[in-house]
């Protein structure tokens, strides 16, 4: 059993997806029992949601441009895969109705004049249902048993609209019972959104932007596949941004710690919740490019490699702020952080990194920009009593800031790795605003000024390319 999903740009032109079915064709030859998960053509999704805004603000002519945009988009890119006859008009049809629910969604919108998260994913999901019918109808084209499926039928969710978390004993119990039997004793290829779930009750639930990713583990998982293929364009996990520096190179092989920090830590290669439902089956993850698939890519897996380099990558996550809450008054008095960071996630923030001075006097914590003022209004109100007291001085905010990763499994057993880094940028004049070094030992991550990204990174990759 073989699981593989295939991202926005994969599927974004009509020579996208003609790669797209030769892959799943080659695959299929070899392997009979094959599942796939697509994203929504490149661009629909954006498209999607400024179709929300405009209907929010009464512009029907705006959102109707769109999904007629949208409309011709996927009716050319059928007409032209899939032959004239029943199928194509059977897809086309789809495509229609799926649309007409659309325009009758952003209708209800500009009657309200507001949207809510349950409508907003119903909106975003037109992407990926509209891409699942069209690649399921040029694999049928071509002769293979290929259906398209709303993956709400088997992964269910809890209710958090934009951001659900799945419901793992009933989303397994769905996959196994239903959709494992449609592959093993049926022979058919199932098409998946990804991105999207549903709640017990039926409602359309999203995952989160880019979270076709993690919906493909989670269909990996439970189908028990032998291995996860994410297709993308690129050749597999760099070294570091290429934008940021062109000697990037391919990673033949990372764990699934050293991924999941570098997702989490701004590497746009995975979704950061990729690895959470294969790491226990320990299924091998391989990052492969749509547009070269020769490229053997990168193989993600249990067991750490270390490498010949002090480090084994670099990267940056931008648009964040820094928080620090400090006084003199803070020494000894418990909970203190743990209310700062409640309130935190109260005001809908999540932390990026957490540093605190030895002293207890001050620590700081980073959230993206946007929801930094919410952020500092809550902890101020949460910690009042204190500030009133002047225990606690100020909760201060460090804009135009970065923060910037190095990761490697080899530098838990390798002493002096954080002074190379840290040497490093000394030498190059980069100031370091904040450390923090997870219990993994496998990164270390500081905040910088934005203004020192590229050289900081720059200098550092030096280090992983063993320059």
């Amino acid at each position: 059993m073989l699981t593989m999903k295939f991202g926005g740009t994969s599927v974004g032109s009509i020579e996208a997806i003609e790669a797209v079915a030769d892959i799943i064709q080659n695959y299929h030859d070899r392997d009979s029992q094959i599942a796939i998960i697509v994203s929504a053509m490149s661009g629909t999704t954006d498209m999607l949601l400024q179709s929300v805004q405009q209907a929010m603000q009464g512009d029907k002519w705006g959102y109707l441009s769109l999904s007629q945009e949208i409309r011709d988009r996927h009716e050319d890119t059928i007409n032209q895969l899939v032959s004239a006859g029943d199928l194509r008009e059977g897809v086309l049809q789809n495509v229609n109705d799926l649309l007409d629910k659309h325009l009758e969604l952003c209708d209800a919108i500009k009657i309200l004049g507001e949207a809510t998260p349950r409508i907003i994913d119903s909106i975003v999901s037109f992407g990926e249902r509209l891409s699942s019918r069209l690649v399921a109808a040029v694999l049928a084209e071509r002769g293979l048993n290929a259906h398209a499926f709303d993956a709400g039928e088997f992964l269910i969710t809890d209710d958090n609209h934009q951001d659900a978390e799945p419901l793992w004993d009933a989303t397994q119990r769905r996959i196994q019972q239903q959709l494992k039997p449609k592959i093993e004793q049926e022979g058919i290829i199932p098409i998946i959104t990804g991105f999207i779930g549903s709640t017990p009750r039926g409602e359309i639930t999203t995952l989160g932007r880019g979270g076709s990713d993690f919906s493909a583990a989670i269909f990996a998982a439970y189908l028990d596949s032998d291995e996860l293929i994410i297709w993308t364009d690129v050749d597999g996990v760099m070294t570091t941004d290429p934008r940021l520096d062109k000697r990037a190179k391919v990673l033949p092989y990372v764990s699934y710690t050293e991924v999941g920090e570098l997702a989490f830590y701004g590497a746009k290669v995975l979704h950061p919740k990729t690895v959470q439902p294969i790491i226990n089956r320990e299924i091998p993850l391989r990052v492969k490019n749509t547009f070269n698939p020769q490229a053997e890519g990168t193989l993600i897996g249990s067991e750490s490699q270390p490498s010949d380099t002090i480090i084994k990558a670099v990267t940056s996550i931008r648009n964040v702020t820094m928080l620090t809450v400090s006084g003199k008054g803070m020494l000894g008095v418990p909970g203190i952080a743990g209310r700062t960071f409640l309130a935190t996630a109260n005001a809908g923030a999540s932390i990026l990194m957490i540093s605190q001075s030895s002293s207890e006097q001050s620590f700081c914590f980073t959230v993206v920009d946007d929801r930094a003022p919410i952020v500092k209004d809550a902890v101020e109100y949460e910690l009042s009593a204190e500030i009133a007291r002047r225990d606690v001085d100020s909760v201060d905010i460090t804009r135009e800031i970065v923060i910037i990763t190095v990761v490697g499994a080899g530098m838990r057993n390798r002493p002096g790795v954080a002074g190379h880094v840290f040497t490093t940028l000394g030498t190059n004049n980069i100031n370091v605003l904040a450390i923090a070094q997870g219990s993994s030992e496998c990164s270390i991550s500081f905040v910088v000024a934005r203004e020192d990204l590229d050289n900081a990174v720059l200098r550092l990759h030096d280090l992983a390319l063993g320059a």
